[in-house]
C-alpha cells in the first residue's frame, strides 16, 4: 500500500484524545514509508494529521477546492497540493490518488466522503480496503446503524463486511494491509439475486 486516504474533522473534537489518534496516525503512516491523501486543510484534525506525517517525513497530497482556499484553510506546507474546482472533483482525485481509505472522527464531511467511498465499494468501482480509527468508541453509533440496515434489509451482509474497525492506528493500518474487499460481491439489489 504506497497511499492511504484519510478522512477526517476539520475540527478537532471535545477530546484531546482525538487529536493524539490524529497525530499517531500521521506518524505511522510516514513509518512505512505510506504516503497520505487528504483533503488539504490546514485545521483541526485535518491539519494535525498533515503536519504529523509531514514532521515525520511522509509525502502528503492534499486536495482542496478552490472555495476553501480563498478561505484560507489550505495548508502551505504540503508536498502536494492540488486545488481543484468542486467537492465532487475533490472526492473522485482522492480516491484515484488511494490505495485504501480510512476515516476518523468528522462530521458531514467526513460521512460524506466515507459513504461515498463505500457505495463505490458496493457497486464495484473500487476494491480498495476501508476502515474506520475508532477513537474513544466514535463509531461504534454508526456501526449500530450499519447493522440496523442489514436487518431492515436495506444493506446486503456482505456490503456490511465491505468496512473494517479498530481501535488503534497499529490494528487499523495491519487489517487495511490483510484485506481487500471481495472482487464479486452480491449483488445491490434483490431482484438480480
Amino acid at each position: 500500500m504506497q497511499r492511504i486516504c484519510v478522512f477526517c474533522g476539520s475540527n478537532s473534537g471535545n477530546s484531546p484524545e482525538y487529536l493524539s489518534a490524529a497525530v499517531e496516525l500521521g506518524k505511522l503512516l510516514a513509518e512505512n514509508g505510506i504516503g497520505l491523501v487528504y483533503g488539504g486543510s490546514n485545521v483541526g484534525l485535518m491539519g494535525a494529521l498533515a503536519d504529523a506525517a509531514l514532521a515525520a517525513g511522509a509525502h502528503v497530497t492534499g486536495v482542496i477546492p478552490q472555495s476553501l482556499v480563498d478561505r484560507e484553510v489550505a495548508h502551505g506546507g504540503l508536498s502536494d497540493l492540488r486545488i481543484v474546482e468542486s467537492m465532487h472533483e475533490r472526492k473522485a482525485l482522492m480516491a484515484d490518488l488511494a490505495d485504501g481509505f480510512v476515516a476518523l472522527p468528522g462530521g458531514y464531511g467526513t460521512f460524506d466522503e466515507l459513504c461515498e467511498i463505500l457505495t463505490w465499494a458496493q457497486l464495484g468501482i473500487h476494491t480498495k480496503p476501508i476502515g474506520l480509527l475508532n477513537t474513544l468508541g466514535y463509531w461504534e453509533p454508526f456501526m449500530g446503524f450499519l447493522d440496523h440496515a442489514v436487518t431492515a434489509g436495506f444493506l446486503g451482509a456482505g456490503h456490511r463486511r465491505l468496512l473494517g474497525i479498530s481501535d488503534t492506528a497499529p490494528a487499523l493500518l495491519a487489517l487495511l494491509r490483510s484485506s481487500a474487499p471481495p472482487r464479486t460481491l452480491e449483488p445491490k439489489w434483490p431482484a438480480l439475486r
